[in-house]
């Protein structure tokens, strides 16, 4: 039976296999309670008719039989009597026929003479009339002492009452009579009836409310389940991208170890092909010098010395120092805190101008009034390498850089009109470090990097980063 409920919980709502069940439960139960409530008018009409007869025999003929307190028969008198009140009074005119009982089972008086004296068989509810009980009950006349009263031809009201002595509560007879049942039973019927209607009436209005009531509760919790379905299939999808994200962080950060290992090598080797270079030239030039001051007195030697290798020390020591400055400013960052998002893209586009002598054109378009200092950096050094990138490789023609965002990411292209290339042959750790760099530095906020690049048609460099990242240290 659970197995059963179970599955058709699985197909139905609840408020349907509320329905389902409870609809055979209020049936059962009105059918219950319609016939015990049935069976209670029954007993009532019954007993009320009782109640009734034992008032008239009380009031009628219990005076007329007090001679059995003294003799075992009743005198003429007093059976014509009885034949009066049996063929004369309005309620003796309702009663096919009645009897008087006396001591073991013997027939004192009947309205039907023939029986006058026999002595039938005592049946329950005589022996309950002997011991003071009024009793009653629809009869189908089956009792030996019936035989006449089955003539009547339909079920008949049979009531037995006892007779007590006047002036004490000794019984001396049992009064027994016979009313047709067909009032009766049609007023039962109609009782009947109405109580039916009624219960079934109010049965039904109850399992209305309740399944009104079943239906609302079923109808929320089944919005609350779309609901709670929707927010874990959302909170499913939130984990699996905290867990891709989480992947490409990590991905990103054990990239950019090597990449930031990569770096180092470069600035090691820019200083050492380059300032290195020149400081030993002039060092070398600088020994020379030393040598020959050492070795040669003349003052006309010593004046060609310092008439030549001064100049070349002066301009060996100028280019080294030109070139320090140089990578010095490519890798410090200017102050960006104070800055708004515009002024930060005019200041890296300006210095670019600058220092390669090319147009660059910036568009914004729906920039955030304020953007965190980590995304501002991240903007920084995206523009300011794509730039360097459009120029050395681009050729510096049409360098372009747009910024868009919407509510949740802010959105970076740069592009130039130069001669492109196959990104499909581009190994972003060993022939690119620079954009090597920008992709993780872009991942590594949660952001997404991409290049778009055909030869001959220039090449497009995107980042888009979202703007609900929290605050961190300042990445340079």
């Amino acid at each position: 039976m659970k197995r059963r409920l179970r599955a058709l919980k699985g197909r139905m709502s609840l408020a349907q296999l509320f329905a389902a069940v409870s609809f055979s439960v209020i049936v059962t139960g009105t059918v219950v309670i319609g016939w015990w409530v049935s069976e209670e008018i029954k007993q009532g009409v019954i007993q009320n008719t009782a109640v009734t007869t034992a008032l008239y025999m009380n009031s009628f003929v219990a005076p007329e039989v007090q001679e059995l307190a003294h003799q075992q028969d009743l005198s003429a008198e007093s059976r014509a009597v009885l034949d009066y009140l049996h063929r004369e009074t309005p309620l003796g005119q309702q009663i096919v026929s009645f009897k008087i009982w006396g001591p073991g089972g013997r027939i004192v008086y009947s309205s039907r003479s023939s029986i006058f004296g026999k002595v039938f068989p005592e049946t329950p509810n005589l022996k309950r009339a002997w011991q003071g009980m009024v009793t009653s009950e629809l009869s189908d006349l089956v009792d030996e002492e019936d035989a006449l009263e089955r003539d009547f031809g339909s079920r008949l009201l049979e009531l037995y009452s006892p007779v007590r002595e006047k002036g004490s509560d000794r019984i001396i007879a049992v009064a027994e009579f016979y009313k047709s049942a067909k009032l009766f039973e049609t007023q039962l019927f109609n009782a009947q009836v109405s109580s039916w209607l009624v219960v079934s009436g109010v049965s039904f209005v109850m399992f209305l409310l309740l399944f009104g009531i079943v239906r609302r509760g079923s109808q929320t919790i089944d919005t609350q389940q779309r609901e709670l379905h929707s927010q874990v299939q959302e909170l499913s999808g939130l984990l699996a991208q905290n867990r891709q994200l989480h992947e490409r962080v990590q991905r990103a950060s054990n990239r950019a170890t090597e990449v930031n290992e990569r770096f180092l090598r470069r600035v090691s080797a820019e200083l050492h092909d380059g300032p290195a270079q020149s400081i030993g030239f002039a060092l070398l030039r600088l020994d020379a010098v030393l040598d020959e001051t050492g070795n040669h007195s003349s003052a006309e030697t010593l004046a060609a010395t310092n008439t030549q290798d001064p100049t070349i020390i002066r301009g060996a020591l100028n280019d080294a120092l030109q070139e320090i400055r140089n990578l010095s400013a490519g890798l410090a960052l200017p102050e960006l805190g104070q800055l708004s998002l515009e002024q930060t893209l005019e200041r890296v586009t300006r210095a670019h101008r600058r220092r390669t002598g090319t147009e660059v054109e910036l568009t914004l378009e729906k920039t955030p009034g304020r953007l965190r200092l980590p995304l501002k950096i991240a903007t920084y050094r995206f523009v300011q390498e794509s730039l360097n990138n459009a120029y050395h490789h681009g050729e510096g023609k049409e360098q372009r850089v747009r910024v868009t965002c919407d509510n949740q990411h802010l959105v970076i292209a740069v592009s130039d009109h130069g001669p492109g290339f196959d990104t499909a042959q581009l190994n972003l750790l060993t022939e690119r470090l620079g954009l090597a760099g920008m992709r993780e530095r872009i991942e590594s906020m949660g952001g997404r990097f991409s290049i778009i690049s055909t030869p001959g048609q220039g090449t497009l460099v995107m980042a888009s980063l979202p703007l609900g990242i929290m605050e961190t240290e300042d990445v340079q």
